[in-house]
């Protein structure tokens, strides 16, 4: 065989999602299909426990898409607590979580009160279980997400992931110090301080994301999925001032091996 066949054999470079709403998509079992066929890990983040209800058996055929039990602050008001009930029953066995976390931006500020609430119980329970892998919404919020992980010590017995992490520099500090882990899109890219935190964050902890669809009921195709993900690569790199980054040794899945 020559090396020119031999080379067009080898497979190409995947990327792993590490936070997208895989079930909003139209033709998610399309895409999902493919990412199994080319062993790319897709972590399926849903806004509330009904909705991982109905993923979890949507994409059951699908080993390398994981789907997060999600409580989303902006699904959280003064009647969640049903709500909340729901997703300790179906967390209590689910080895990942998301997306979770606070919001306090002016939009979601009314319900403060009931997000951290909603969020320290999630933290209670995950911190108990152990083990579990966290996708975490905080805007506006950074500091006050750290200080329920750390009270529960939840950032101690889980692997805790920021999903387009836009806090103060000091709170990025402090979740690398604690060994959060990080997932970059193109939008964290658009933005002066998440260029800057591309450059800051420790290559180890940063992980990639799409957070697609724009929309619920879009389309797309898993090539544009990678594509998507191959840009932001090539976009931290840049700001980096590194050589491209692909995998080996770029980014790794945002699983446990």
């Amino acid at each position: 065989m020559r090396a020119d066949e031999r080379d067009a054999e080898k497979p190409c470079a995947v990327f792993h999602d590490a936070h997208c709403h895989l079930n909003f998509i139209a033709n998610a079992e399309q895409v999902a299909e493919q990412a199994q066929k080319a062993e790319a890990a897709i972590f399926c983040n849903c806004v509330t426990p009904e909705e991982y209800q109905v993923a979890r058996e949507r994409f059951a055929p699908y080993p390398t898409v994981r789907v997060g039990v999600g409580l989303h602050p902006w699904w959280v008001d003064d009647q969640v607590e049903d709500r909340i009930d729901l997703f300790e029953r179906l967390a209590a066995d689910a080895p990942y979580v998301g997306e979770v976390g606070l919001d306090f931006s002016p939009k979601h500020r009314e319900t403060a009160a009931e997000q951290r609430c909603a969020f320290e119980r999630i933290a209670r329970l995950c911190a108990r279980s152990g083990g579990k892998t966290l996708s975490i919404h905080a805007v506006k919020s950074a500091d006050a997400v750290l200080d329920i992980l750390c009270a529960c010590k939840a950032v101690e017995s889980c692997s805790c992931i920021f999903h387009w992490f836009s806090g103060s520099s000091d709170d990025l500090n402090r979740a690398i110090g604690l060994g959060c882990r990080f997932s970059i899109g193109p939008r964290m890219l658009e933005t002066k301080r998440g260029r800057a935190y591309a450059q800051a964050i420790p290559r180890r902890l940063m992980l990639l994301e799409t957070d697609w669809p724009a929309k619920e009921g879009d389309e797309c195709t898993f090539d544009q999925l990678q594509e998507e993900l191959v840009r932001t690569a090539a976009g931290i790199a840049e700001a980096r001032r590194e050589p491209k980054m692909v995998p080996p040794g770029g980014f790794e899945s945002p699983f446990p091996a």
